[in-house]
């Protein structure tokens, strides 16, 4: 597997099968591993890191198909402070993203089509789907395809500079809470506590918006990563990425712990085997 596992190399990604897929009309490519029941795990930014691809191997190896899409970024490298701010900007500004603006970005309507694809693959109960910082709030918008049973919302960080906007708009969180409400389903949410990028207020926001089906577990800022790689810690630089940059992959830390609920979680919403929770 090349330098895959480690988490200072840009990763390979060469024990995924990356396959284009296109769907409602646009092509992107997405990085597929496992067999089980599906879980879709959208990307941080500034993209497919190590550290991100070393969370979609935790989730395949926890018994599931994991399909990762490539959202924005250079597939695979280390998350680099000037080459994170440049994916970032361009991000911000596309069409597909929206990312200064409250309200959902188009490319949720391509990961609904995706869970559509994979739970069809993969069939079971419904397929999970994990969404981290300016991707975060998209696993709350894939809730409006029904395959998606098993949402976990890491860090939502959009819109940017509006710590209590919701990056999907009023009427499609009204139909997920009807969801949840009506099939017994709930949302995992993660954050830190001094995250400057997705503060209390955001979370607050959700719970009005969600109710008690939104479950949020706010990790102490002493549980991060001290030495996040390089844009993490010049530009995000607060605590901020539970499962990925800043967690420490250590027994008995708090965001192993994190990682592991998330795991259990997806066991149990997608019925796998050794399901804890």
């Amino acid at each position: 597997m090349g330098n895959a596992g480690r988490m200072d190399v840009d990763d390979p990604l060469d024990d995924f099968e990356r396959r284009p897929l296109t769907l409602e009309g646009v092509e992107k490519a997405v990085y597929v591993s496992g067999q089980g029941p599906a879980v879709i795990v959208m990307t941080e930014m500034p993209g497919i890191s190590p550290q991100v691809a070393r969370f979609a191997r935790w989730v395949r190896d926890a018994g599931f198909r994991v399909y990762m899409p490539s959202l924005f970024g250079r597939d695979g490298a280390v998350p680099g402070a000037e080459e994170g701010v440049a994916v970032f900007r361009r991000t911000c500004i596309s069409a597909e993203f929206r990312g200064l603006a409250a309200g959902s970005s188009p490319v949720t309507r391509w990961l609904r089509a995706l869970a559509r694809l994979a739970h069809g693959e993969c069939g079971g109960p419904g397929v999970g789907a994990i969404g981290m910082c300016f991707t975060g709030n998209f696993a709350l918008s894939l809730m409006l395809e029904p395959a998606t049973v098993a949402p976990v919302v890491c860090q939502p960080s959009m819109p940017m500079d509006q710590p209590t906007a919701l990056d999907i708009p009023p009427e499609d969180l009204a139909l997920v809470r009807e969801r949840l409400e009506r099939e017994d389903l709930t949302v995992m949410a993660y954050r830190f506590a001094g995250d400057r990028h997705c503060r209390a207020e955001r979370f607050a926001a959700l719970g009005a918006a969600l109710g008690p089906r939104f479950v949020a577990r706010v990790l102490p800022d002493e549980a991060a990563h001290p030495e996040p790689p390089p844009f993490f810690a010049k530009i995000v630089a607060s605590p901020h990425s539970v499962v990925t940059a800043h967690l420490v992959d250590e027994v008995g830390q708090p965001t192993v712990a994190a990682r592991d609920e998330i795991l259990d979680f997806f066991r149990s919403r997608l019925q796998v085997a050794g399901a804890t929770a």
